[in-house]
């Protein structure tokens, strides 16, 4: 009896002892280290985002799912969420991409978890590159559907293999869409883009708006009258006149709506036109006029332009013998020079006329600068308002200083024609000298320009 008990406590001994030496290895093991996991999830278009359950919730519960798995590992989610909805492939200019990558250099993730490793590109050498900025910082990437281990010649073989073939389907898919697009368009249908001015989509068909419309015509009528897209879009500019998409209609924009055979009832791809299934805004005859205008050297239409703009001098100034001065012009090298040359010259040939010819911009110039100061100073608004008070007996003074200052900032919005009228009104007759230039008013048409310019600024008639 006393062996055996001897022997049953020596076997309880060292049973004891050895739980002992189990419980001291395990306090010696290490920690596992946490890995924080980033989930990133991308879809091509945005078809279906706004749904409750799309694929990009799809993506992310399946990564978050395998993440959870790897607890035992010491993987835990990172709290942001890195998102790309309607986002392609083929580039890296994504901006939940572009917050990962930026946490990555931070050193905010540990691990990067996707569906699927076309999710984070279709572009062979933008994956390259990405692995080697995950390798730089100690990143490790993970796919939930397909097992490697980029750690290892093998597993680097395997990604390099899933990626050509990934790039190689983004491939095939452009160039399915490509033809599909080609093929619509030689039907004649609309593929979407920018909606031209005039139109609106239903049931993804160009459809007229009449309002729109309207506008597109007086444009393309405009254009043939005036012969200069300069002109018509500071017309417009000045106007405020802007397409859908609220951009002004400046010369650029006009140019494109003047090109835009969409309006003629075209459907273009890559140059070549095809019949389309939709209306056209502008008729064949007014849209050759408006190409046969474009097709001249827009030097030679502001040329042409130029030589039609009224002499706003025109019987108006008169040389130092009281003759008159009359518009006339030359061409040099291809450029329009205007001039005003004295009636005496001109009959007599070479006189002693003290000023035979002057150059017309730069009188003209020197003389609407004189008259806008005129116009402003205290003896002419005074003698304008006594003018005017007996047309207007309530007029105040301040409406007609009011009426010519607000001249003074409309001058450079206005076009040359009115130009001249304006100066037809205000201006008497322009004496020149060999060295002073001398301005009769007319104090009459002082006081039409007020009256129109009050008039259009609807200012009410202020009670003395």
């Amino acid at each position: 009896m006393s062996i055996a008990h001897q022997r049953t406590s020596r076997r309880r001994g060292s049973e004891s002892r050895g739980e002992a030496f189990g419980s001291v290895s395990a306090l010696n093991e290490p920690p596992t280290r946490k890995l924080r996991c980033a989930v990133y999830t991308r879809k091509s278009s945005e078809e279906g985002l706004d749904m409750d359950f799309n694929s990009l919730d799809a993506q992310r519960e399946a990564s978050e799912s395998y993440v959870a798995s790897q607890k035992a590992e010491g993987w835990v989610h990172v709290p942001d969420r890195y998102d790309d909805g309607g986002c392609s492939g083929g580039t890296l200019e994504r901006p939940a991409l572009q917050r990962l990558l930026a946490d990555v250099k931070a050193g905010k993730v540990d691990v990067i978890v996707v569906y699927k490793i076309d999710r984070l590109s279709r572009s062979m050498l933008d994956f390259m590159n990405l692995l080697e900025l995950f390798e730089q910082y100690g990143v490790t990437f993970v796919s939930v559907t397909q097992s490697f281990n980029t750690k290892d010649a093998m597993g680097r073989m395997t990604v390099s293999i899933l990626m050509v073939f990934a790039q190689f389907e983004r491939e095939v898919i452009g160039e399915r869409i490509r033809d599909k697009v080609a093929a619509s368009r030689k039907k004649g249908k609309w593929m979407g883009g920018w909606t031209p001015l005039g139109y609106e989509v239903r049931d993804r068909k160009l459809i007229v708006h009449e309002a729109d419309a309207a506008r597109v015509r007086t444009i393309f009528k405009r254009f043939v009258q005036l012969k200069s897209a300069t002109l018509l879009a500071r017309e417009m500019v000045a106007a405020g006149e802007r397409n859908r998409y609220g951009h002004l209609l400046d010369k650029g924009v006009l140019y494109k709506l003047l090109n835009n055979r969409v309006y003629i009832g075209d459907a273009v791809h890559k140059g070549t036109a095809y019949p389309g299934e939709h209306e056209p805004i502008i008729d064949r005859p007014l849209w050759d006029q408006v190409h046969a205008l474009l097709k001249e050297s827009p030097r030679k239409r502001a040329g042409n332009t130029r030589a039609q703009t009224p002499a706003i001098l025109k019987g108006l100034l008169f040389g130092p013998d009281g003759a008159a001065m009359s518009p006339t012009h030359t061409r040099k090298a291809g450029r329009l020079y205007r001039y005003y040359v004295s009636q005496t010259a001109m009959k007599q040939g070479k006189t002693d006329c003290p000023v035979r010819q002057v150059p017309a911009a730069e009188i003209e110039r020197v003389v609407l600068d004189q008259v806008r100061m005129l116009i402003q100073t205290p003896e002419v608004i005074i003698q304008t308002w006594r003018a005017a008070r007996k047309q207007f007996p309530q007029m105040h003074e301040s409406e007609v200083r009011s009426a010519l200052v607000e001249f003074h900032e409309l001058w450079n919005d206005l076009f040359p024609a009115e130009q001249s009228r304006i100066v037809e009104l205000l201006v008497q007759r322009v004496d020149l000298q060999p060295d002073a230039i001398d301005i009769a008013l007319k104090i009459e048409g002082m006081t039409s320009l007020c009256s129109e310019l009050r008039t259009s600024a609807n200012v009410p008639q202020a009670a003395e």
